[in-house]
């Protein structure tokens, strides 16, 4: 089969840059969970005295409402990026899917939630599509947060620097970066595609497309948006909010957000989101509050997770 072939080869021109990118995606992971373990451990006293009181609660719920819309959100995003793509399929069949395999990013590896997507698309959409769709959706979501450092009215420095992810999807430069992550992944891919029966060009397995993607990239900034005031439930649960300027907890969340986000050995950035967020505010916050923010906000994450790909099942489930 011509996509197994050209996968190979990917494989064999690659094999030594993979393994030093799963060494290196390892230590980042073992480093991020173990500095927030120790964290834990240095804090557990003042995380003790801490009180939750009934409008603690009613942020967390709150919050756990945000999260929730902000994955719908997040679909509707995948969903854009398809059509982009050319890709005419039901949306509402691609957002209970999307769901329905959120929680597989929980899974070692961190990368099974789009195996899955690649897997069940492919037969729809085709091969190219599929895959373009799962190696760029990262980029969107990570040039969306970054976007939002640039104008959370941080140092004028760092919001030009955050502005770069966001080139990165012009297509002089997203084709070539494309072409460099299916390399790095080409041993996943392979392993996961071993069965597909179609073919496509040897020169590139993903769909090239000409264009800037606006459409998704702005539902992915609405995304960010919301998934940024779920954590900002959790901030005012634990009665932190004016410690920092609004604008420096959104730079602090939208970095720490990506840094879990492209670190792909961590599940749902565990260990790296925390360890980024206690970084960047950890001297101008106490840390134990922002350590009890960053546990509050995994836990309204996994629970909007759980419940997302609950009425995913659900919704699923009714329509058959």
């Amino acid at each position: 089969m011509v996509i197994k072939k050209a996968l190979l080869q990917r494989i064999r021109d690659s094999s030594s840059y993979v393994h030093l990118l799963a060494g290196l995606r390892i230590w980042i992971a073992v480093s991020s969970t173990s500095f927030l373990v120790v964290a834990l451990w240095s804090h557990a006293s003042q995380l003790r005295r801490l009180s939750l009181t009934e409008t603690t609660w009613w942020w967390i719920a709150l919050g756990i409402g945000l999260s929730w819309l902000s994955l719908v959100i997040n679909a509707i995003g995948w969903c854009q990026l398809l059509s982009w793509l050319g890709y005419q399929g039901s949306n509402r069949v691609l957002v209970r899917l999307y769901l329905h395999s959120n929680l597989l990013k929980y899974l070692p590896g961190g990368i099974w939630h789009l195996a899955n997507r690649l897997k069940l698309l492919q037969s729809r959409a085709g091969f190219g599509a599929a895959f373009t769709s799962v190696l760029l959706e990262p980029l969107l979501m990570g040039a969306a947060a970054m976007l939002w450092v640039a104008l959370s009215g941080c140092d004028p420095g760092l919001a030009v620097i955050a502005t770069i992810p966001s080139l990165t999807l012009v297509t002089p430069i997203r084709e070539p970066l494309l072409r460099c992550i299916e390399t790095l992944y080409a041993r996943q891919i392979y392993n996961i595609n071993s069965s597909h029966h179609t073919g496509t060009p040897t020169g590139a397995l993903y769909q090239s497309r000409v264009g800037y993607p606006w459409q998704p990239l702005l539902v992915e900034f609405a995304f960010v948006a919301c998934r940024f005031s779920g954590f900002w439930c959790c901030v005012q649960a634990l009665s932190v909010a004016t410690s920092l300027p609004i604008g420096r907890w959104l730079a602090a969340f939208a970095i720490a957000w990506t840094a879990g986000l492209v670190t792909p050995a961590a599940p749902g950035g565990l260990g790296v989101f925390e360890a980024v967020l206690l970084l960047l505010v950890g001297g101008q916050v106490p840390k134990a509050s922002v350590l009890a923010v960053a546990l509050s906000y995994r836990f309204v994450a996994t629970l909007a997770d759980l419940l997302a790909a609950a009425s995913a099942y659900t919704n699923r489930a009714l329509a058959t």
